[in-house]
């Protein structure tokens, strides 16, 4: 398809390339100092090649991102704990981490044998995926690959080449600790992650500093970090760089409208969503136990360094289990009310799915009304088996946060294994764009009419049609859980693909989501679809889920 040539490779330490000089594009410094370790390579004709987001590098002279200066670090091996027992303690199992992987291989497994509800599934195409992914990360980074970073949020701050993180560090003074600094980093990263789903065809945001066109997830970062400069999130005036809970209570919908640029012509899509998932995160952050009297999401650090479970040793070591209960009971209240409860516990993002267990009321039925007997089983089924959880925006936070405390307070996360891929559109699209993937026909007509109702209600044009569903609609849920399972398959395989240029090294689900396939997602989206460049399968998005 022409993608692994359409940019040129950055030249290898092994070239006799001309070195750049310091004075016109190199920065000689590294994050905890506040200023950029990034080097732009440049090739022997001169030319400036620009790095994008994960590495790869452009002679285009568009917008690119640098490579992070986050290593991938050495995991430790602990024990972990057990999720709850799902028949003691349904909601409290399919809310933990470990319940994510567990039920999404069921949908998996169905998925293996072509026997999903709304998908045919040909598993001889995913060998394609396979190799188009290997050919990204092959083409975008040098053998044995250990400089990928895990997939994070930091990367999308570096767009158009810039280590905006690393130079807003260099703006603060000397007396701020690497303990307030990284508190800092926490704030921004938790507000920016929560504001990262989906942004919608039509929204841009233009660079305060330099004027640049963002779009999509680069786009939001860039507009909420120059928000979080602007001092928008703060209720502290001895301090604008923070996200705290008396910032977010005054925050409006019009005042996030102004900070992301969204106006008629330049719409954020789900913005209301956007602006009330702030807005409830003010009520979150009382919990002082997670985030202090303050209320600040980067207190969450003292949490974690205090915890029993932190072990006491030379280097700090903290099971992830401990970061993902803040993230998930600090958090529980931010959620819309309409999603998925059970006895009154609100689950976040899991869904009913019509091919998991059903109970004899399926919960996909106009009747159903989820778990009014979490005790109760039908045909041998319990009702919370039916349900198939994500949690995709706690993931991606959980990815996130982990980078400026391994990089400015050096911790060490054990179970880092227990995250998987993220059910989100990039990745899902991948396997549909690749043919692996695709909708029954009648799920094919359904999702159109959606479209156009969707088009007409909204009054935008259609330049490519799709097919559309709503987040809880059983296709989307579907769709979610097999890229969970497919992501953890493409990561073997990709493994296998590469062992002769990993020489020994493995690489983890995180560095094939940062490097393969999240970027892969996005470039067969722009070949498929080049002039809107959205994924095969749309989400009418509320804001909160993708």
């Amino acid at each position: 398809m022409g993608l692994f040539s359409k940019r040129a490779r950055a030249p290898k330490a092994a070239d006799n390339n001309p070195q750049p000089t310091p004075s016109n594009s190199q920065s000689k410094s590294s994050l905890t100092s506040g200023s950029s370790s990034i080097v732009t390579p440049i090739n022997t004709s001169g030319r400036v090649l620009n790095r994008t987001s994960a590495g790869t590098t452009s002679t285009t002279g568009g917008p690119a991102t640098p490579l992070t200066p986050f290593s991938p670090c050495p995991i430790p091996s602990i024990a972990m704990p057990r999720p709850p027992d799902p028949q003691l303690d349904p909601a409290g199992y399919l809310r933990s981490l470990g319940a994510v992987r567990e039920r999404c291989r069921i949908v998996t497994a169905k998925a293996c044998k072509n026997e999903l509800h709304h998908f045919d599934v040909d598993m001889d195409k995913f060998p394609d995926v396979v190799s188009f992914v290997a050919n990204i990360i092959k083409r975008d980074y040098d053998a044995p690959f250990t400089s990928i970073p895990g997939h994070g949020r930091y990367q999308h701050f570096g767009v158009g080449g810039r280590d905006r993180i690393a130079h807003l560090l260099a703006t603060w003074p000397e007396e701020i600790d690497n303990t307030e600094k990284c508190k800092r980093m926490l704030d921004l990263f938790l507000v920016s992650v929560l504001l990262d789903a989906g942004a919608g065809t039509e929204w841009r945001y233009k660079s305060i500093e330099n004027g640049r066109i963002y779009k999509r997830s680069e786009g939001i970062a860039v507009a909420t970090l120059d928000m979080f400069k602007a001092g928008l999130f703060s209720g502290n005036q001895n301090n604008k760089y923070q996200v705290d809970k008396e910032g977010l209570r005054r925050l409006t919908v019009e005042q996030l409208a102004q900070g992301l640029q969204s106006k008629p012509g330049n719409e954020m899509a789900g913005l209301q969503g956007r602006a009330q998932l702030l807005i409830r995160l003010a009520g979150a952050l009382e919990n002082r136990e997670f985030f202090g009297e303050d209320g600040r999401p980067g207190n969450m650090l003292d949490h974690i360094l205090s915890h029993p479970a932190t072990q006491a040793s030379s280097v700090i070591i903290v099971p992830i289990p401990v970061l993902w209960n803040v993230l998930m009971t600090g958090l529980a209240t931010i959620w819309p009310p309409s999603r998925t409860a059970i006895n009154g516990v609100s689950l976040g993002d899991a869904w009913p799915c019509s091919s998991m267990p059903q109970p004899a009321q399926s919960p996909t039925s106009p009747t159903f009304s989820p778990f009014p007997n979490t005790t109760g089983q039908a045909n041998g089924v319990a009702p919370w088996e039916s349900i198939l959880p994500f949690h995709k925006l706690t993931q991606w936070l959980t990815y996130s946060l982990l980078q400026p405390m391994q990089s400015i307070m050096k911790i060490q996360f054990a179970g880092q294994e227990l995250l998987t891929g993220l059910p989100e559109y990039r990745n899902g699209g991948l396997f549909v764009d690749l043919g692996v993937l695709t909708l029954k026909p009648e799920d094919q007509e359904r999702g159109l009419r959606n479209y156009a109702e969707h088009s007409q209600r909204t009054r935008t044009g259609g330049v490519e049609v799709a097919p559309m569903f709503e987040p809880g609609d059983d296709v989307i849920v579907e769709w979610r859980g097999v890229t969970v399972g497919f992501l953890d398959m493409l990561t073997t395989e990709v493994n296998k693909a590469l062992r002769a240029e990993l020489a020994g090294h493995e690489l983890s689900l995180a560095q094939v989501l940062e490097a393969g396939s999240w970027k892969g997602g996005r470039e067969i989206a722009e070949v498929s679809r080049p002039n809107t460049k959205e994924p095969p399968i749309l989400i009418d998005s509320d804001g909160t889920v993708f």
